[in-house]
């Protein structure tokens, strides 16, 4: 068999105070003083001098601050793309995604179409994107996604949530600064560190499963029952292995695949824009039937943070939207092969998910 040659991330600086280092980075790649650099900044920062007093912008580099308020869609890159397009002079020297999973998608998502033809909706799916990306650069000020590290760009498009999936993906430079992370609502911080937690628990009782997987997976689970079950350690501590368990979780699906928490979040955020961690917790609490032991522990972490999900975001779905869920879900084929095996479409029926999607 062929085995599958990944990329990863090649350069990353990591530690407390480490995004001070931002210009000097990227003053070595600056293509010429045509080729702006662009900054995908999430807006909640627009006024927060800890990002934008570093940034020292030269020449026409532009901040674009985004929205992280939705998840990312295909036609938001188009946008992007064709506006740096037309007020840049040149290509521009790189794309610089500071904010969450949303905004670091948004990124990696714009560094690919600025070199390919066609929309972005085009290369959803795997390995589509014919010519490497510009240089992108990723700036978590949230962790959880594993954004930083994935092979994939999660986006909502006209017929389907799904990931641009190619080896041009992945950043070229990744710098994790944990004193990014610390204004974050608490129940922002769960979602998102849940959604590490989850990536964790469907690579590891996947049948994808190899050592490789197996050994990021572990060390990532084993950071998040210490930072969401435990509970010894200071808010420091906590930030930077939480920052860690989302680099190893992200890691640890690079070599497998996630699961059907993902395949059915990947549902009710098409349908209803249900944002990612807090899609992923919702579906996942009702999956004792799958991960008996990684939805038990769950619910413990649940309890200790006194974390309530939403109920009934289901309750008043049509017909055709339930359709509308179920077909999202079914078509990523490899999240289903990954959890159940080759023969889940005899196993995972459309009634079983429609029966699944009504008690959330």
């Amino acid at each position: 068999m062929g085995y599958k040659n990944f990329p990863m991330v090649p350069r990353v600086i990591f530690g407390r105070g480490s995004f001070n280092q931002i210009n000097e980075v990227l003053a070595l790649k600056r293509l010429s003083i045509n080729a702006p650099f662009i900054f995908l900044v999430d807006d909640v920062f627009r006024n927060n001098p800890n990002i934008t007093s570093i940034l020292s912008l030269s020449y026409d580099d532009r901040i674009i601050y985004v929205s992280a308020k939705e998840e990312p869609k295909t036609s938001q890159v188009d946008q992007l793309v064709e506006d740096i397009i037309l007020k840049s002079k040149q290509r521009p020297s790189g794309i610089i995604g500071i904010g969450g999973g949303t905004v670091l998608d948004l990124a990696k998502a714009v560094a690919i179409m600025l070199t390919n033809e066609g929309g972005a909706k085009d290369y959803q799916g795997w390995d589509l994107v014919k010519n490497p990306a510009i240089y992108h650069v990723g700036i978590p000020t949230i962790s959880g996604t594993g954004s930083e590290v994935s092979r994939t760009t999660v986006l909502t498009g006209p017929e389907r949530k799904l990931g641009i999936n190619s080896d041009y993906t992945p950043f070229d430079q990744v710098i994790l600064d944990s004193e990014l992370t610390k204004e974050l609502p608490r129940d922002q911080w769960f979602y998102t560190g849940m959604d590490c937690y989850i990536h964790c628990i469907e690579s590891l009782t996947g049948t994808y499963l190899n050592t490789f997987s197996e050994t990021y997976g572990n060390m990532a689970l084993d950071l998040c029952k210490e930072i969401f079950l435990d509970g010894n350690l200071t808010e420091i501590e906590a930030r930077d292995k939480l920052m860690m368990a989302s680099w190893h979780g992200g890691m640890s699906i690079a070599y497998s695949q996630v699961g059907i928490a993902h395949a059915m979040s990947y549902g009710l955020s098409y349908l209803l824009g249900t944002k990612h961690g807090i899609g992923n917790c919702i579906v996942f609490d009702h999956l004792e039937d799958y991960y008996p032991e990684g939805v038990k522990v769950f619910k413990q972490m649940k309890a200790k943070h006194n974390i309530t999900l939403p109920q009934g975001i289901c309750a008043d779905l049509a017909d055709r939207e339930f359709d509308i869920m179920i077909n999202v879900a079914l078509s990523l084929d490899p999240l289903w092969e990954n959890a159940i095996g080759k023969n889940w479409k005899k196993i995972i029926t459309r009634e079983k998910l429609r029966t699944l999607y009504q008690k959330m």
